[in-house]
């Protein structure tokens, strides 16, 4: 028969032992079982957090709110809460604040692919930057799955004129993993690069992000 956790001894909570030593002292179920909050009937969060973790932290990280809060003893108030703790902790791995605010390819593709590994959208986005090519700005152009002939020159051309910004770098992720550029990519960037040559702006690049890897089109002519 399951244990509630408010039947514990003080020292045996989640919540209480991370006060008093520390989230590292924590197991994965534990950590989890903070976020859940409670369990259900039959098993308290502890039993329930488990449950969830049976394939591991990735594997959970790939649901959408929907997907979790359809998951036994789950719903929406805490499907949206591991969402959003997942959403912060890509957020954070891609926070260097100590970096210099020089655009290196390198350094953020490899940000990018760590962000968007377990997107299952595919997200658009562009950084805007100066003559030195220090960023700007960072604007998410597009989320979806339909063609990125929907989106329009015009609003990244906008978004480069308000930034003041004298280079473009666009940027997106390939769901399948494959960070190979298809023939839209290639004719979207092209027309992307005519666009902004009209207004004296520089397309730097064009990165394709996948699972391990990425494309950098200004290595494939694009300059």
């Amino acid at each position: 028969m399951h244990e509630l956790i408010a039947d514990m001894p003080m020292d045996e909570r989640p919540r209480e032992r991370m006060l008093t030593h520390g989230a590292k002292s924590l197991s994965d179920a534990e950590l989890l079982a903070v976020l859940l909050g409670s369990g259900m009937q039959g098993k308290n969060a502890i039993e329930l957090a488990r449950d969830l973790l049976r394939e591991g932290f990735s594997s959970l990280a790939q649901c959408d709110a929907e997907q979790l809060a359809r998951r036994e003893g789950m719903g929406i108030a805490k499907a949206t809460r591991i969402i959003a703790t997942f959403e912060i902790a890509r957020r954070v791995a891609n926070d260097k604040p100590g970096d210099p605010p020089h655009f290196d390819v390198n350094s953020f593709s490899r940000g990018f692919i760590a962000r968007s590994r377990y997107m299952t959208q595919e997200h658009l986005g562009a950084l805007f930057l100066d003559s030195r090519r220090r960023v700007l700005r960072e604007r998410e152009i597009y989320v979806g799955t339909s063609s990125k002939a929907l989106v329009s020159t015009r609003e990244v051309m906008r978004y480069a004129l308000d930034a003041n910004a004298a280079g473009v770098v666009l940027y997106h992720n390939h769901p399948s993993g494959d960070p190979s550029p298809s023939d839209e990519d290639l004719k979207y960037t092209r027309k992307m690069q005519r666009s902004l040559r009209l207004i004296d702006i520089h397309l730097v690049d064009h990165i394709i992000a996948g699972a391990h890897g990425f494309t950098s089109l200004s290595t494939r002519g694009f300059k």
